[in-house]
């Protein structure tokens, strides 16, 4: 069964492989674990809420803290929080744990923490939960359209 985020990847006709693993808990570690990759190499994909109102999408590895502090000055606003659960199924129809840039159901800017440059490939969320996919960060910034930030910390 194809995600969408993986149909919207395809239909725009970018390449990258798919990862499905038994989904047990949210998070970039179990991910990685599931997978035996390196947790450097797994995405975190966070939905933010800017205190403008407005909603986006970080992605960062998953073996890195983002400071949300760094993120609002970076963006101009005054702060960021992590979007409750809720507004993250409306705007999205992602549930937590399978969160993914791509195909969501309200396109939201995508920002994308420069440490993704570190790895040579990187394994983000498809857009449910037990599938990753994977591509070079630079692609993967392409296709998101994103803005790189220096956002998260060891």
């Amino acid at each position: 069964m194809s995600s969408l985020g993986e149909k919207d990847l395809q239909q725009r006709g970018y390449t990258f492989t798919l990862h499905p693993y038994d989904y047990r808990q949210k998070g970039a570690e179990a991910a990685a674990e599931a997978l035996g990759l390196p947790i450097e190499q797994t995405v975190k994909t966070l939905v933010i809420e800017l205190s403008d109102g407005r909603f986006v999408f970080l992605m960062a590895r998953g073996d890195r803290a983002v400071s949300l502090r760094h993120f609002a000055r970076h963006l101009d606003v005054k702060g960021a929080e992590m979007a409750n659960e809720r507004d993250i199924l409306r705007l999205t129809g992602y549930q937590p744990g399978g969160i993914g840039p791509f195909g969501s159901r309200t396109p939201l800017p995508v920002y994308v923490d420069i440490s993704l440059l570190d790895v040579p490939n990187v394994y983000f969320n498809g857009g449910r939960r037990g599938l990753l996919l994977g591509m070079e960060p630079e692609r993967l910034a392409q296709a998101a359209s994103a803005e790189w930030v220096d956002v998260a910390r060891d």
